[in-house]
Formats: C-alpha cells, sequence, structure tokens
C-alpha cells in the first residue's frame, strides 16, 4: 500500500460522501445553506470521516451505513470551528487560508451556519437507519448515541466551556484541566470517529478492539492538540492557513507553557507511537481489506505527528 495514494483516494471519497449529504442550497433558508456548505466546502483534512472508515473496515464492516456517519461527524467538527472563529470566541478572520464564515457572511448567519451545520449533522446521520439491517440498526443507535455523547457537554462542549471560561476570567488553568480541554475539545471527537466507525461493524472483533480503538483516539488527541500549539509558534500564517501566535496574544496557557518546546515534541511523539502501536495489535477477521485499513490507520496517526498545517 502506497500511503500518500491511499490517504488522497480516502480523503477524496470522504470529500465526495460529506458534500454530497449537505443539503442544496434553495429556499428561503438559502443564505444559511450556502454559508454552512462554504464552511465545510473551504477545505481541510478530512481527518475525522477518514479515521471512521477505516475503523469501520478494521472491524469487519462492509456496507455503506458509515457514510452517513462521517458525514455527520465532519458536519459537527465544522459547526465547531464556525463557533470558534467568531469574535467572542477566538476572533480569527482566517480558517484554511479563506475568510472566516462570520467574515464572509457576518456573525449572525455564522452563529446559525453553525446550528444549522450541528442539527444537520444529526438528521444526516439518522438517515442510516433506513439502510440498516437487523444488527446494524443496534449499530446505528450506538454509534448515535456515542456520537451525541462526544459532541456535547460530556466531550467536545465540555472542553470548549472550560476553554472559553478561562479565556474570559483571565484563568491560569492548571496541567490537569488543560489536559481535560485537550481530553474534551479534541480527543473526544477522534474517539468519536474510531468509536462510531467499530459500533457500525457489529462483529465480534469490533467489540474486542473498542477499548484499545478508544484509547489510540486519546492518545491521538491530545498529540494532534499538542501539535497544534507547537504549530501555533512555530509555524507561520501562509503555511499554517490560519493566524499564529493567536495563544500568546490572547495570554492563553497551553501544554507547551508547562512543558516547554523540547519536552511537549516528546511527549506528543510518545503519544502518537502509542496509539499507532494500539492500532497494529487490534485484531481482524484477516481479509486483507481489513488488514489494509489497519494498517492505513497506523500509519495516518504516524503521519499527523510530522502535519505543518
Amino acid at each position: 500500500m502506497n500511503f500518500k495514494e491511499e490517504l488522497q483516494k480516502r480523503t477524496a471519497e470522504a470529500e465526495r460522501i460529506t458534500m454530497e449529504l449537505l443539503p442544496e442550497v434553495s429556499g428561503h433558508a438559502a443564505t444559511v445553506m450556502d454559508a454552512m456548505r462554504y464552511s465545510v466546502g473551504a477545505g481541510g483534512k478530512r481527518l475525522r470521516p477518514v479515521m471512521m472508515q477505516a475503523a469501520y473496515e478494521l472491524c469487519g464492516g462492509k456496507g455503506t451505513v458509515v457514510e452517513y456517519f462521517m458525514a455527520a461527524l465532519e458536519m459537527i467538527h465544522n459547526y465547531s470551528l464556525v463557533h470558534d472563529d467568531l469574535p467572542e470566541m477566538d476572533n480569527d478572520e482566517l480558517r484554511r487560508g479563506m475568510p472566516t464564515t462570520h467574515i464572509r457572511y457576518g456573525a449572525g448567519m455564522a452563529v446559525l451556519a453553525g446550528d444549522g451545520l450541528l442539527n444537520y449533522a444529526y438528521e444526516t446521520a439518522m438517515k442510516a437507519f433506513a439502510e440498516a439491517k437487523g444488527a446494524e440498526r443496534e449499530g446505528c443507535i450506538e454509534a448515535l448515541a456515542l456520537l451525541a455523547e462526544k459532541a456535547g457537554i460530556y466531550g467536545m462542549v465540555g472542553g470548549q466551556c472550560l476553554d472559553v471560561e478561562a479565556e474570559e476570567k483571565g484563568l491560569n488553568l492548571t496541567q490537569e484541566q488543560i489536559l481535560y480541554v485537550y481530553e474534551n475539545k479534541t480527543a473526544a471527537l477522534l474517539q468519536a470517529a474510531l468509536g462510531c466507525g467499530a459500533a457500525l461493524a457489529g462483529t465480534d472483533i469490533s467489540a474486542k478492539n473498542r477499548a484499545d480503538l478508544q484509547k489510540a483516539g486519546y492518545d491521538l488527541g491530545i498529540a494532534f492538540q499538542l501539535q497544534d500549539d507547537i504549530l501555533d509558534i512555530e509555524s507561520t500564517t501562509e503555511e499554517l492557513g490560519k493566524p499564529v501566535g493567536s495563544d500568546e496574544r490572547n495570554g492563553k496557557k497551553t501544554y507547551v507553557s508547562y512543558l516547554g518546546m523540547d519536552a511537549a515534541k516528546q511527549e506528543q511523539a510518545r503519544l502518537s507511537k502509542e496509539a499507532a502501536a494500539l492500532v497494529r495489535a487490534l485484531e481482524t477477521d484477516g481479509s486483507a481489506r481489513a488488514g489494509e485499513a489497519k494498517e492505513f490507520l497506523a500509519e495516518l496517526i504516524e503521519h499527523l505527528v510530522e502535519r505543518r498545517k
């Protein structure tokens, strides 16, 4: 398997699936629909749906119900970015090298676009039930519950709550609190990607793999956020596609602040290595398809250590 070619193929497929399942722009709500499509269509790695599909195949999944959840998770991820960029949050004007949604459409419409993406994500995920048969429906129920949990107050929103509160009140978060933010704001949706993929596969192998997939998602999430913090210091606006130095400007404490740059890079590498090892140790049904998905997922985790944007 050529990893770069496989990544391009899987990313393009995730892009196609997501854009096809977004609402078409029409009617009196056309402006918010256009803003939704703009926000999602601005680009991105499509990391979470790509990971979900690989986990699904690794665990023996063979249908297409996963596609609805792939699109739903990417919509949830993008809604969070739209709201993160708002003046009341991170106040960023660039995202992926393009004007952020509130710059293009105004703050009010950006709020609605985020709300629209979040709600439409669940509408999209529930469309899987019409296609699911037999035991697949149980997998859909489990995946939907996990998706909602990891996106909500016990996941991403919970992490964002402490993050925003710290900025508004000028709090210096402890290392434990920063880790809570990373675990929930970033790792939660990666855990959702892997966990939903496994749940939708609905096999005995899937059940055996779930705990290790959740741990791999946690490790990757912390490593991923560490890399974000590192890039905010070391990268450029041109390379990153969004403003750099925002953490320092906002007086925001990060794990790098406590660990130092060298130790942060070492911890990021350790967590990424552990996550890849967990994936490589997972059981499969012995098929070539499952084996290739497992190796791709492990290589993807390793690849993310060296990302520059």
